[in-house]
């Protein structure tokens, strides 16, 4: 029987419902990063009022019991009572969906995080909130929790009206709250990625002094992010371990129509761009209008030096992106209405934007490079754009003989490549496996419809030590090329991928680490979009096979074998796998292979900044550098390897 759909069939959520019951609609996810978002809704405010000129402190503190308390020393949320409301404006902002002092331009000329949405939420998804305010010589308190009584569920619920405490010196907001562990998988947040992100808003903002404070047990730690150099310093710190082919970092501000932009450039002697934009502080990984104002810009001025230095000659045929080889630069904009683009909405779509950083940009580094003390970073800067075009023309040559090879039935991919009868490329996976025995194993065990597999022999290329045209000529990596169909660089086109998913499947152990190391910086360097987009994966071997009679266990960490040899009890055997090749295929499949039982971690760029900043350190050739990373952080017995990169 058919249930009939009326009137009262509608359920209508109301207040903070709505966000408890679809929370990935507000923060994404409830994994680790949803966690960690609740967190920087409350920072973005702080650092609101200091990008605004209201404050010049933001101090996050993780406590013991897992919550957390973020401290400002802005103007403080309006206690006052709001005329339509009927309730205090710190209320309002923490129970009320849609309020905020963002929606107009007259509280704040700029902002990030979700325009006045952001407390609520926060609220909405914590067992408890705790808000005390500091204005106008005044101490106020209130509290929030999520609560079950007679049957009712209370979401961010007040328990108490806001409480004046008494006089204080102090000016600014301090809100405590605790992440609901019914809503989210895991309430630990994590001290180094929260490290990262607070480092970069103090770039970004000149002058502002962020403290993080760890009080966990057995974590005590703190740290403090404060940078008078601002965007300058930001540069300083990605290229410390580059080498700058000139001295100076390029600086240079301006404003127009209301959008105000910051540049800092600095070159290298690497064969790649590392160009990292912010919008209002937020992060545009996958760039927008105001990249292409940048990049637009940049060209024009350093063509038109060219000319002038050679004007009966030609300017040697170069374009954009020999100009920007070796360029790392930092671009942030502070704009009103943002309209963000693309699949991780971290794409800026203003097309103002794109006007007025060209503007800026032309007139400024224009005037910067004319300056008779700066000739000596003209020239530099030139010598290295013609050395680009020489080797681009190179690799375009390289590019033509791959695609030469290619035509003639896939050449380079027969022997090698086990391709998948589907041509669905929306659920087909490429496995990139290392070693022959592996491969075969894993040619074997797939599932042929949508499984296709890539034996690697031996290690590819360190994609960050070399040039195009040398990558071009690795014959590891023109079959991937040729493999996942998308060209490379300047050339890539994500709407030619082959397979939907790419998972890297390598030992667990140091070589494994390396290989999976090296393709990802492949990647990163020259096919980021595989990343952004979600598409690339890396697959967890386990480490242990434990059995005993029919009973068989696979293990991933050391941890896991000491429960699975309790649970089994006396009498069971322990085979330690060396590599992917000791498994039969049957063994690769029902570990690694099979969707419903595998283990694989997506890899992306919560931080594209510091993803730069890692894979130079361990890909680059500063080997000190590097020696005292990998004693900080490498454990080769995580499965979380790649996450110690910050990828």
């Amino acid at each position: 029987m058919t249930k009939t759909y009326e009137a009262n069939d509608i359920q209508v959520l109301e207040g903070l419902d709505a966000v408890r019951l679809r929370p990935g609609m507000y923060i994404g996810t409830t994994g680790i990063r949803g966690l960690h978002h609740l967190l920087w809704e409350i920072v973005d405010n702080g650092v609101d009022e200091a990008a605004n000129g209201f404050a010049t402190t933001v101090d996050v503190i993780l406590n013991s019991d897992n919550s957390v308390t973020v401290i400002d020393d802005g103007r403080g949320i309006p206690v006052g009572m709001h005329d339509t409301m009927k309730i205090s404006g710190v209320q309002v902002v923490f129970t009320q969906l849609h309020a905020g002092g963002k929606f107009n331009d007259s509280n704040y000329n700029y902002s990030g995080g979700l325009h006045g949405v952001g407390a609520s939420v926060v609220n909405a998804l914590s067992r408890w909130l705790e808000a005390e305010v500091h204005v106008d010589g005044q101490a106020y308190r209130q509290r929030y929790e999520s609560y079950e009584k007679d049957g009712k569920h209370f979401v961010g619920n007040p328990v108490s009206e806001l409480e004046k405490l008494g006089p204080t010196s102090l000016q600014g907001t301090k809100i405590t709250f605790l992440p609901d562990d019914k809503i989210f998988e895991d309430i630990s947040m994590n001290f180094d990625a929260i490290a990262k992100r607070l480092k970069d808003l103090a770039f970004l903002n000149k002058g502002i002094k962020m403290t993080l404070t760890d009080e966990r047990p057995e974590k005590a730690i703190s740290k403090i992010f404060h940078y008078s150099g601002g965007l300058v310093d930001f540069v300083e710190y990605l290229n410390e371990d580059k080498s700058t082919v000139h001295s100076e970092v390029i600086y240079f501000e301006g404003e127009r129509d209301g959008i105000q932009a910051q540049i800092a450039i600095q070159y290298t002697d690497s064969y790649t761009e590392s160009i990292f934009s912010y919008v209002n502080n937020i992060p545009t990984s996958e760039g927008g209008t105001h990249e292409t104002g940048f990049k637009t810009a940049v060209t024009k001025v350093l063509n038109d030096f060219i000319k002038k230095q050679n004007p009966k000659g030609k300017n040697g045929g170069l374009i954009g992106e020999d100009f920007r080889e070796g360029m790392t630069a930092v671009l942030s904009i502070k704009m009103h209405n943002i309209q963000f683009e693309g699949q991780t909405k971290t794409k800026l779509g203003n097309t103002e934007a794109r006007t007025a950083v060209e503007s800026i940009v032309t007139e400024n580094l224009q005037i910067y490079l004319e300056d008779i003390d700066h000739q000596e970073t003209l020239k530099v800067i030139l010598e290295k754009a013609l050395s680009a075009a020489k080797v681009r023309e190179a690799a375009r040559k390289a590019k033509d003989i791959t695609r030469k090879k290619n035509s003639l039935e896939g050449a380079p991919l027969v022997g090698k490549l086990a391709s998948c009868t589907g041509r669905n490329p929306k659920i087909n996976e490429l496995f990139l496996v290392e070693g022959d025995s592996a491969g075969g194993s894993a040619k074997q065990g797939r599932d042929r419809q949508f499984q296709a597999i890539l034996p690697l022999r031996g290690k590819p290329l360190n994609a960050e030590k070399k040039r195009l045209d040398q990558v071009l000529a690795n014959v590891e990596f023109r079959t991937i090329i040729s493999a996942l169909g998308t060209g490379i660089d300047e050339d890539f086109n994500i709407a030619n991928l082959k397979y939907n998913k790419v998972i890297i499947m390598a030992d667990a152990d140091q070589d494994g680490a390396h290989i999976r190391a090296i393709l990802l910086t492949f990647f990163f360097r020259y096919m980021k979009e595989l990343i952004t987009n979600g598409h690339v994966y890396i697959g967890l071997a386990p480490l242990y096979k434990v059995s005993k009679g029919n009973k068989v266990e696979y293990c991933y960490n050391n941890e896991e074998l000491t429960a699975s040899a309790k649970k089994m009890g006396k009498g069971y055997s322990v085979q330690r796998y060396k590599g992917l090749g000791e498994m039969n295929p049957e063994q690769l499949w029902d570990t690694t292979m099979n969707p419903a039982k595998r283990s694989i971690v997506k890899v992306d760029i919560d931080d594209a900044a510091e993803a730069d900043k890692i894979i130079t350190i361990l890909m680059g050739d500063k080997v000190d550098s590097r020696r005292e990373y990998i004693i900080n952080y490498a454990d080769f017995n995580k499965t979380d390897i790649i996450k110690e990169m910050g990828v």
